[in-house]
C-alpha cells in the first residue's frame, strides 16, 4: 500500500477484523469498503483516488481495503462479482455502494450524500419531514421527476424502492430488471433483490402450522425448515428464522444447490438490526469455514 494508506484512515481489512474495524467501527464513523485485487486495472486508478479522499476528510470517514484474493470468503459473504467494487457501511449496515473506477468528481459526490465532514454545519431542518413521506407521495415526486429527467437511472432505483414500499412487489421488480449493470449491484438494489426473492419463496407454500406439523413428523424436512425460516424472518421474529435456516446449514449444507448460504445471505442483506446481523454471521461462518 502507499503511503497514504497507511494513514490512520486506511486499513486493511481480514475476515477476523470485518466485525471489530468495520461492523462495530462504522456505528460510531462510516466506513468505505474497497474490494480490489492487485492484478485489477481499475483498481489502480480507484484505490488511491479514494486513499487520498480519505486522508483530505481527516476522520470523516475511514477505508477499509479487502484483497479479494485472500479474502475469497469475506467477499463471496457480500456476493462480490466484479471490482472494483465499493461499499459505504454505516451504522453496522451497507448504506449504499457502487462498481467500477468512478471519477474523482464523482466519488465526491457520492460521498457527500452520506458523510458530514466533521466541520460541516449541522443538517437543515426539514429531514424529518421527508422521512415522513408516505410511498403514494414518494411515487408521485418520483414520476414527476423521471418525466423532467428520464435519462437519470438512479430515480428509477429509488421508484422500483418506492413501488416496493407501496406494496407493489410486480412493478418493482419490473423496474429493477430493467436498472443498468452499474445500479443492478448496488447495495439498495441488492436488498430489493433479496426482499423479493424471500417474498416469490411464500407464493403458494403451506401455513407456518403447517410447516411446524411437517417438521414435527420429519426433523430432516429441510424445506420445511427453510419456509419456516422464511414465513419467520418476514412475519416480526427474524432470529427464530435465521435459526431455522441454521438448522438446514448443520444438517445438509448443500441442500437444494447450496440455497440455505443464499437464504442467510438475502436475510442478512435486508435485516437493519445490526448486532443481530453481525452474530448470525459469525455462526454462519464458523459452520461454513
Amino acid at each position: 500500500m502507499t503511503e497514504t494508506a497507511a494513514s490512520s484512515h486506511v486499513f486493511d481489512v481480514d475476515q477476523q477484523r470485518f466485525e471489530a474495524e468495520v461492523l462495530q467501527a462504522s456505528m460510531t464513523t462510516p466506513v468505505l469498503v474497497d474490494f480490489w485485487a492487485t492484478w485489477c486495472e481499475p483498481c489502480k486508478t480507484l484505490g488511491p483516488m479514494l486513499e487520498k479522499l480519505a486522508v483530505e476528510y481527516n476522520g470523516a470517514f475511514r477505508l477499509g481495503k479487502v484483497d479479494v484474493d485472500t479474502q475469497q470468503e469475506l467477499a463471496g459473504m457480500f456476493g462480490i462479482r466484479s471490482i472494483p467494487t465499493v461499499m459505504l457501511v454505516k451504522d453496522g449496515q451497507v448504506l449504499d455502494g457502487f462498481a467500477g473506477a468512478l471519477p474523482e468528481g464523482q466519488l465526491r459526490e457520492f460521498l457527500s450524500r452520506h458523510v458530514q465532514p466533521l466541520e460541516a454545519a449541522p443538517e437543515p431542518e426539514g429531514v424529518d419531514d421527508a422521512e415522513q413521506e408516505t410511498p403514494e407521495q414518494a411515487l408521485i415526486r418520483l414520476q414527476q421527476s423521471i418525466a423532467a429527467e428520464p435519462d437519470k437511472a438512479e430515480l428509477k432505483l429509488e421508484l422500483a424502492l418506492v413501488l416496493m414500499r407501496a406494496g407493489q412487489a410486480d412493478a418493482a421488480e419490473t423496474e429493477l430488471t430493467a436498472l443498468p449493470a452499474n445500479l443492478a449491484i448496488d447495495p439498495r438494489a441488492q436488498r430489493l433483490r433479496s426482499q423479493l426473492d424471500l417474498a416469490r419463496a411464500l407464493e403458494g407454500a403451506p401455513t407456518m402450522a403447517e410447516l411446524r406439523q411437517r417438521i414435527a413428523t420429519d426433523a430432516s424436512d429441510w424445506a420445511a425448515h427453510d419456509l419456516l425460516g422464511v414465513r419467520l424472518l418476514l412475519e416480526d421474529d427474524p432470529e427464530a428464522g435465521l435459526d431455522e435456516f441454521l438448522i438446514v446449514l448443520k444438517g445438509a449444507r448443500e441442500w437444494n444447490d447450496h440455497q440455505t448460504k443464499k437464504r442467510l445471505i438475502a436475510a442478512f442483506t435486508i435485516l437493519d438490526d445490526a448486532e443481530l446481523v453481525s452474530r448470525y454471521r459469525r455462526k454462519m461462518a464458523s459452520m461454513l469455514f
